[in-house]
C-alpha cells in the first residue's frame, strides 16, 4: 500500500513539474497551451511605475533648469536694453555689444548642451526599460513553454478618427484567443523584481541567461 501511495505521489509530482506555469490573468489563459502569445508593449510603458516615476523626475528637473535659464534670458534682455542707451560707434556701445554677443552665445551653447543631455538620458531610460520588459517577456515565455510572442496593439480604435481606423486595418494581429500576456508582464515589472530603470547611461538592465 505504501509503495502504491509513493508511486502515485511521485507521478503527481512529476506531472506538476512538467505542467506549464499558469497565467495570472484570464486574458493570457490559453498562451501556455497554444505556445504562442501577444503583448502590448506600448501599454506596459504607459503603466510602468518605475519608468513613469523616472520620467516625472526628469520632467521636474527640466522645469528647474528652465527657471534658471529664464533668469539668464531676462538678463540678456536687460543687456539689450542697455545697449540701446549708447551711441553706435562709441567705446561704451562696442563693449556692451560684445558683452551681449558673448552672453547670447553662451546661452545658446548651454541650451544646446542641456537639450542634448536630456535627449540622451531620455533615450537611455527608454532603452533600459525596453530591455527590462523584453527580458521579462522572454523569461515568462520560457517558463510557460511559449515559443513565440508577437507584439500587438490592444487599444480599441475610434471609428471617427481616420488614423485609428487605418492602424486597426493594418495591424498584424487580427485575432487572439486569450493569449494576451500584457497584464501578466506589467504585474511582474511593477513588482520591482526586474532589473531597475536608471538614468545612468552606464547602468543598463542586463538580461540574465
Amino acid at each position: 500500500m505504501k509503495i502504491l501511495i509513493m508511486a502515485v505521489t511521485a507521478t503527481l509530482l512529476i506531472g506538476a513539474a512538467c505542467a506549464p506555469v499558469q497565467a495570472q490573468h484570464p486574458e493570457a489563459a490559453n498562451a501556455p497551451s497554444f505556445g504562442i502569445a501577444v503583448v502590448d508593449v506600448s501599454y506596459i510603458f504607459k503603466e510602468h511605475k518605475s519608468f513613469l516615476a523616472t520620467m516625472e523626475s526628469m520632467k521636474k528637473e527640466m522645469q528647474g533648469i528652465e527657471q534658471q535659464l529664464k533668469g539668464k534670458r531676462d538678463n540678456i534682455g536687460k543687456m539689450q536694453e542697455k545697449l540701446g542707451q549708447y551711441n553706435v560707434g562709441t567705446p561704451e556701445y562696442k563693449k556692451a555689444d560684445d558683452d551681449l554677443a558673448s552672453a547670447k552665445a553662451g546661452f545658446n551653447l548651454e541650451m544646446d548642451r542641456l537639450r542634448k543631455d536630456l535627449m540622451q538620458r531620455e533615450s537611455t531610460v527608454y532603452f533600459q526599460t525596453y530591455q527590462q520588459i523584453s527580458y521579462e517577456i522572454g523569461k515568462y515565455a520560457k517558463e510557460r513553454k511559449i515559443g513565440l510572442v508577437l507584439r500587438f496593439n490592444g487599444n480599441k480604435p475610434d471609428p471617427h478618427k481616420q488614423n485609428d481606423v487605418l492602424k486597426d486595418i493594418n495591424k498584424p494581429v487580427v485575432f487572439e484567443n486569450s493569449i494576451d500576456i500584457t497584464r501578466d508582464i506589467l504585474a511582474i515589472v511593477n513588482r520591482g523584481t526586474s532589473p531597475r530603470v536608471s538614468t545612468n547611461p552606464g547602468a543598463g538592465a542586463q538580461p540574465r541567461q
